[in-house]
């Protein structure tokens, strides 16, 4: 198996379903005809996606922290296509709930999900295109990411509820 390729393909499926939130959010803002309408958990997702950018950025272009084991030379540290599936993964596994309703479809999309965030990594790590501490660093900055989007989404909820 070439697992090079079976993770961008996974990345792309993570990329794929934060854009379906994104065009249900989109939905929402014109038939409610108004940004301020559309549901705090899909307007939240705007703060992980703009973490994962920074992080990104920081660790690609400015804190070089070691290079993949392949010998490529190129910057390994945090793996991207972990951050970025975990990131989005555990970010829908908050905001799935809301949408749906039916347990056992919920527990299924959960467990393709946690698939999807144990697969990566090991992929990547397969492929010789990270080390385990560059899978690693890039769950903990996806654990974070969730964990703040988890805390805005709670913040929105309740001032919400004070409003009314």
């Amino acid at each position: 198996m070439n697992w090079d390729k079976a993770t961008d393909i996974m990345v792309y499926i993570a990329i794929a379903t934060a854009g379906i939130l994104a065009v249900l959010a989109i939905y929402q803002w014109i038939t409610r005809k108004s940004f301020w309408k559309i549901d705090k958990t899909l307007i939240a997702l705007i703060v992980p996606a703009v973490l994962v950018v920074i992080t990104y950025f920081l660790f690609d272009h400015v804190f070089i922290w070691n290079t993949r084991p392949d010998g490529s030379g190129e910057s390994s540290f945090p793996s991207t296509h972990t951050m970025i599936t975990a990131t989005i993964f555990f970010c829908v596994a908050i905001a799935l709930p809301r949408y749906v309703k039916n347990k056992y479809l919920l527990a299924f999309l959960d467990l393709v999900m946690l698939a999807f965030v144990i697969l990566v990594p090991v992929g990547r790590v397969l492929a010789d295109k990270h080390w385990v501490s560059d899978c690693i660093g890039a769950i903990i900055f996806s654990a974070v990411f969730a964990g703040i989007y988890y805390l805005t989404v709670k913040n929105l909820e309740n001032s919400k509820k004070g409003a009314k």
